[in-house]
This record gives C-alpha cells, structure tokens and sequence, in this order.
C-alpha cells in the first residue's frame, strides 16, 4: 500500500504478510473457503507502475454523514449508539493519511439492508449499515453507528456470527485494498465461529476491539478503539 507524504504519492513493492499472521486461504470448517479458492498454487505476476499507482481515490469529496451512520435518515435507527475509532498505521507505527476507509455491517437485530439477507429478523428503516471517511494527517478515523447484532448463517448447523463490522482501506492505488472484521470484546460466539476461528490463534486480539472511555461520550455513546496495521508481523488480519 502506498501512502502520501508531503503530497506526493510514495510508491511500496508488493510486500507478503509474514506466516502466521493471516488466515490461510483454505480453511475447511469456513465451508466458503473449500469452493472460493484455487486449488492449484497461486502464480504471483510482479506489479508494474500502473498497478500500485493508480487509480487514485478521492475525488469525490467525503460528505458530514457518511461517518455517522446514525444521522443517515430522517429518524434515529434503534439499537445501542457506539463511536469506532482508531488510527490506521504502517509496520514501523507511522501514520497512514488520506486513506479512505468503508465500513459495512448489520443492524441492531443483526441484518444487512441486500437483497441476499433474507433472515428473519427486521429491517431498520433509519439504518442502511454503511459508512465511509478517509484518515486525517495522523490516521485517525472515527464512526458513529449501531453496534451490530449476531445473526445466523448457513455454514453448519445452528451457526451464528458474532458481532462485526466490516472495514475496507483503500491505499492509493486500486489494487491496494485491503479488508477485514473488527469485532467487539468478550463476545460468546468467538469460540464457534469458524472465520474467526481461521485467524492464527496469536493474531486474532488483533481483530478484535478495545472499549474506550476515553472515547465514550457520557449519556450517549459508548466507545471503542480499533487500530489498522497494514504490514509486518503485528498486521491486522486480513480477508484474503
């Protein structure tokens, strides 16, 4: 991922996750993974100049709601009020400015506004369950939403996710992005999901988010932090 220093674009080689630290592309109890992938190896082709540079993201200006996910619509959406923030940082901990980050994710009664989503818990009409914004100088970013509920899925019988929310950070070039889950402390279901279960055992803290009072906003909104790695061995896990 590239980032911008000074204004100029600063261009980085392709650069591999080190083992261990990411899900493995096959995993069978995450049925999905057996149908998704190659099942012969991986041919990498190296990146030319065009790839790792361009198209450049931006160009449409982020507007006041797109980060509050709460003030979307004409009334407030139900469901318990948080603020996500956190900063989105390179291997050596520096900042990584101007990123445009995307989250989606479920309601309070754990659905997603598509089509595909026909579980039988209600929709919100105040809630459409996506965000987006880009880091400031520092790579701060910050979100207020609904915390999203569990919801059932067909992986295997009586599966249930746990609590998510899907985020997508876009470098500076289209082929930069990179996505995952943040998910939330103490969740029952971490133990019989088998996504989170696919993440190395020592990387997955690292998926998962930190109550703030500092962040939280008294009488209104509690807070976590969730910060992004992008490289090294400390790097968030990531969808591959």
């Amino acid at each position: 991922m590239s980032k911008v220093s000074n204004g100029q674009a600063v261009v980085r080689p392709f650069h591999r996750h080190p083992p261990g630290t990411q899900p493995e592309r096959v995993y069978e109890p995450y049925k999905s993974t057996v149908a998704r992938n190659p099942s012969k190896p991986l041919i990498f082709l190296p990146h030319t100049l065009s790839e790792v540079t361009g198209p450049i993201y931006g160009h449409d200006p982020i507007a006041e709601l797109d980060s509050d996910l709460t003030r979307q619509h004409a009334g407030e959406p139900l469901g318990e009020r948080i603020i996500v923030t956190g900063r989105v940082l390179d291997d050596n901990g520096r900042p990584v400015p101007n990123t445009l980050i995307e989250i989606w994710q479920a309601n309070a009664a754990g659905r997603y506004r598509h089509q595909g989503d026909q579980h039988p818990a209600p929709l919100d009409p105040n809630f459409t369950g996506g965000g987006r914004t880009l880091t400031d100088e520092n790579g701060n970013y910050r979100f207020v939403t609904i915390k999203p509920g569990p919801y059932p899925w067909f992986n295997h019988y009586n599966a249930w996710r746990p609590a998510h929310i899907h985020f997508s950070v876009f470098g500076r070039a289209f082929l930069s992005r990179l996505i995952t889950q943040m998910y939330f402390p103490g969740d029952p279901l971490f133990a019989y999901d088998p996504i989170f279960q696919s993440i190395p055992e020592e990387a997955r803290p690292r998926a998962i988010s930190k109550f703030d009072l500092e962040t939280t906003q008294p009488q209104w909104a509690l807070g976590f932090r969730f910060d992004i790695v992008l490289r090294g061995p400390q790097a968030t896990p990531f969808e591959r």
